[in-house]
């Protein structure tokens, strides 16, 4: 792509950054069939190719139009694009220089204003987002007159409050190390913010797992957010205090033995993670530290791989359809190894249609965007559906609270399943399917006892 960049501009280092990123976009337009918000509107500007071109225009005119505002806030920063380039566009960090401009120099409504206010201010914090969903679930029976009254985004937001009472209780995380026997590896378990409110079960299998493994596990008190929800708002300062107060915890906690790795175990935060050498690449005091923690990085699931998967000793037999989360597959490329694991531990793993169209979680995007995201939920929704599945896998609470309650069949973590196969309890949700699970060493006796019918 032809830019028109003068040498004042490119002194700027946002401009140089966005000025090397633009060139190489070719127009080919491979991209557009699979971006979720072009395949739903047609609209060229919807897609990333006129997407592109509106950042071009932003960055080199130096404003910021309503239009660009409107197309770019539409973005669901999936990535998908990413994965299907040819010529290695770098779109989403290109995206992100033109949030933080649009954040800066934008114009929205006031009242747009005042809700990606509160969203930066309540969900990234444990404890207001406990409240927050409180008071949600006393407010959601009056959803019909809130939407009379054109609150959609209130709406949208209370139709993702659990129908269950949310805990009163609110506690922080403390600080431990949790041995895991054989000492084969040592690493910091991110407990994340959404998560820890949300389904803090997750977190309680993957220490289950990782101790099951031999490995040490070690839990840091004074980590926050990754960073992730802030950063999509285009509040890039707030996103790299975040993302500082992590790496400051973490190499604390190094002070003592190394880390293997930091695990993650919602997708979104790892794909965060795993750019802080980027995020904070200006940044002298923190650059180098910032490039290591990225380095350190992890998934769960290539954590378990990595130390090898223990051989099941519980089959269910179980139809696991698998939806593959867009941080996981275009964030991070990780799109093979959870279907690999699931196989490895005796699932019978299906594939879901339209795999790499996301969602509609997106971060905070259903709360920004609920009618997009909505069009996005009964799509996968309608997929899921179409392969008859005993149970929906994933591995990002985000497309969870999506999805959830749309189809009559639970959803789990990866590491939930993980966790049953190789000898933990049966995940909460499915309560109802535990008679499906039979120990291994006694159907290994059964077929050779030929009392097995295939």
């Amino acid at each position: 792509m032809q830019t028109n960049f003068n040498p004042v501009q490119l002194a700027d280092p946002t401009i140089a950054r966005a000025d090397e990123l633009l060139r190489r976009c070719v127009h080919c337009g491979l991209c557009t069939a699979t971006c979720p918000t072009y395949v739903l509107t047609g609209d060229e500007r919807d897609g990333p190719r006129g997407r592109i071109y509106l950042m071009k225009q932003m960055f080199e005119t130096r404003e910021v139009t309503p239009t660009m505002t409107y197309h770019l806030d539409r973005c669901l920063s999936c990535f998908a694009c990413m994965t299907a380039c040819p010529s290695g566009v770098d779109y989403m960090h290109l995206l992100d220089l033109a949030r933080v401009q649009i954040e800066q120099k934008g114009h929205r409504p006031p009242s747009q204003h005042l809700w990606r206010w509160l969203l930066s201010k309540v969900l990234p914090y444990p404890n207001r987002f406990r409240l927050a969903l409180i008071m949600g679930w006393l407010v959601k029976p009056f959803r019909g007159l809130l939407a009379k009254m054109g609150f959609e985004r209130v709406v949208a937001a209370l139709n993702l409050v659990p129908a269950g009472a949310p805990k009163l209780k609110i506690t922080g995380a403390k600080s431990a190390i949790i041995p895991g026997g054989t000492k084969r590896k040592r690493v910091a378990l991110m407990l994340g913010c959404v998560q820890r409110v949300l389904e803090p079960n997750y977190t309680v299998a993957a220490i289950r797992l990782l101790k099951r493994h031999g490995v040490d596990v070690v839990v840091v008190k004074d980590e926050a957010c990754c960073g992730a929800l802030v950063h999509q708002l285009g509040r890039d300062e707030a996103a790299r205090d975040q993302a500082r107060r992590n790496i400051d915890a973490w190499t604390g906690a190094m002070r003592e033995r190394l880390l293997d790795a930091i695990v993650v175990t919602a997708s979104g935060c790892g794909t965060m993670v795993k750019d802080y050498g980027n995020l904070l690449a200006r940044d002298h005091g923190y650059a180098e530290r910032a490039v290591y923690v990225a380095g350190l990085a992890r998934d769960i699931t290539e954590v378990i791989n990595e130390v090898g998967l223990v051989p099941p000793v519980m089959w269910t037999g179980l139809r696991v359809a698998y939806h593959a989360p867009c941080s996981l597959q275009h964030g991070q490329r990780l799109d093979q190894l959870p279907l690999t694991l699931l196989d490895h531990a005796g699932y019978s793993v299906i594939d879901i249609p339209e795999g790499h169209l996301c969602c509609g979680s997106a971060g905070t995007y259903n709360l920004l965007e609920p009618k997009l995201a909505s069009e996005l939920r009964e799509r996968k929704l309608r997929n899921i559906a179409s392969v008859a599945p005993d149970v929906i896998a994933t591995g990002n609470i985000g497309c969870v609270t999506q999805l959830e309650g749309g189809i009559d069949v639970p959803f789990v973590h990866t590491i939930e399943l993980l966790d049953w196969a190789t000898g933990g309890p049966c995940p909460p949700s499915l309560e109802g399917l535990k008679d499906r699970a039979h120990p291994v060493e006694a159907l290994v006796e059964m077929a050779k006892e030929g009392l097995l019918v295939d």
